[in-house]
């Protein structure tokens, strides 16, 4: 196998975990297979960088007139907001000759302003999608997923995701069980996938402002198994059903019903991950009812069976 390089784009204000977590995945992948992998990083003008957090990086050169890397990663960080021109034109005429381009959070920024998202789907951290959405209307922006991939070009969401997407692409390269070898030494699940939700339910929905429906929403979170219809929630906030749907929806930007999907999902993956519990017991306990009724919400909202989920995302026993 013929060794890849790859290459992180270093800038001021760069978010540190943006290189360095992807980076540690590759540095791992090479120290498990050697030969694999040549990791290099570069700044415009081969001049060290400063992150955003204070932390001092010196790259290995500069960026050059032509690019010899197979796989190149752009971070994000608080230097995307007003990028470097220079950076987005070495983008603009280099990036395209990867034969990977990587984003990692706001690095979509730099690459859509090179240009090189038009046309394709792509996501960034949750918080800019919607600016990247008007800035460039011809990148079709999906805030969900923590990654997501679009023939030769891959975008991560916020931060960390960058290590699922770096996790995915070295099990791309060198199969599941060095990718999976790797996820255990840096104590990561191998591997979310791609289209997971960038938040929990908690997260995703804004807390409401009246302590009734506060008290509904954690009470939806420790009972997700109980019986959770828009009536039933609606008398312990002790509101007529339509009015409680309507104000919990106006505080906390999403229905009953889908924060009530989204937490028993949540809960169900949990439980996939962190026990040993069986599919119809997990069903029960999440508030599904049967395996089936489980199984088709897991399809729709992650792409994968219980059972392939457990199997793929559950990290193996300590020996």
């Amino acid at each position: 196998m013929a060794q890849r390089t790859v290459l992180f784009v270093l800038f001021d204000a760069v978010q540190s975990l943006d290189v360095t977590g992807p980076l540690e995945v590759f540095a791992g992948a090479e120290k498990h297979t050697p030969g694999t992998y040549r990791i290099r990083t570069a700044s415009l003008d081969g001049a060290p960088v400063r992150t955003s957090s204070g932390l001092a990086l010196v790259p290995d050169q500069a960026l050059g007139d032509r690019i010899d890397a197979h796989t190149l990663v752009v971070p994000g960080g608080e230097g995307t907001r007003t990028p470097e021109p220079g950076l987005v034109g070495w983008l603009r005429e280099h990036g395209h000759r990867a034969e990977r381009l990587v984003s990692v959070c706001t690095g979509a920024v730099l690459l859509a302003a090179a240009g090189l998202l038009d046309g394709r789907r792509a996501t960034t951290h949750w918080a800019y999608c919607d600016k990247l959405a008007r800035d460039h209307p011809a990148v079709e922006v999906d805030p969900d997923p923590i990654y997501v991939r679009d023939g030769h070009v891959a975008t991560s969401a916020g931060v960390t995701s960058g290590i699922d997407l770096a996790l995915a692409l070295v099990e791309e390269d060198l199969g599941r069980e060095v990718a999976l070898d790797i996820a255990r030494h840096l104590v990561v699940f191998l591997r979310r996938p791609g289209n997971q939700a960038q938040f929990s339910a908690q997260l995703a929905a804004q807390t409401a402002q009246r302590e009734p429906l506060r008290e509904v929403q954690s009470w939806i979170t420790e009972h997700p198994d109980a019986d959770l219809t828009v009536e039933s929630l609606a008398a312990r906030a002790s509101l007529s059903a339509r009015h409680f749907a309507r104000a919990f929806q106006t505080e906390t930007g999403m229905t009953p019903g889908r924060y009530v999907d989204r937490v028993r999902l949540e809960h169900a993956r949990r439980l996939l991950e962190d026990t040993t519990d069986g599919i119809e017991e997990i069903s029960r306990a999440s508030g599904y009812g049967t395996p089936e009724a489980m199984r088709r919400a897991f399809v729709k909202a992650l792409g994968a069976a219980p059972a392939e989920y457990r199997r793929r995302f559950r990290p193996a026993p300590a020996h």
